[in-house]
């Protein structure tokens, strides 16, 4: 971590691009933490980035970066969430992750939020489980 910086920033180089992460403060984490389906039946508590996450049979489907929310859709849905105010998600300027948008702040406390939730795990649970990586050799 570079010097001035405050301890909820952490500065990455990585390919020659600065990006910038903020930890999620203590209230956002605790209702993700609330609000997200419960470990168990093939989905996980995981952590990316060092943000909390969900995944379900080792595909992502909703997860905080910053204080945003995140979830996957399949493109239908994508449409008719950034018609209400989502946002495609790119954690890096100019690096859209396809799949995934940001919940807008207003949704968060919202009742419509499970039922998005809902959706991100239907997508997610169709999907091909993930295979996990061999462990490199040393």
């Amino acid at each position: 971590m570079a010097g001035n910086q405050s301890s909820a920033t952490l500065r990455t180089i990585k390919g020659g691009i600065e990006m910038k992460f903020e930890k999620a403060n203590a209230e956002m984490v605790s209702f993700f933490d609330a609000i997200a389906p419960a470990a168990g039946a093939g989905i996980e508590k995981r952590k990316m980035f060092g943000y909390p996450c969900r995944f379900v049979n080792g595909n992502l489907f909703m997860g905080l970066h910053n204080n945003n929310m995140i979830l996957r859709l399949p493109e239908n849905d994508r449409a008719d969430f950034v018609k209400l105010g989502g946002k495609p998600f790119e954690p890096m300027p100019g690096r859209i992750m396809k799949e995934y948008v940001l919940v807008p702040k207003e949704m968060i406390r919202s009742r419509g939020l499970k039922a998005w939730i809902g959706r991100s795990l239907s997508y997610a649970s169709a999907l091909p489980p993930k295979q996990k990586k061999a462990k490199k050799k040393k």
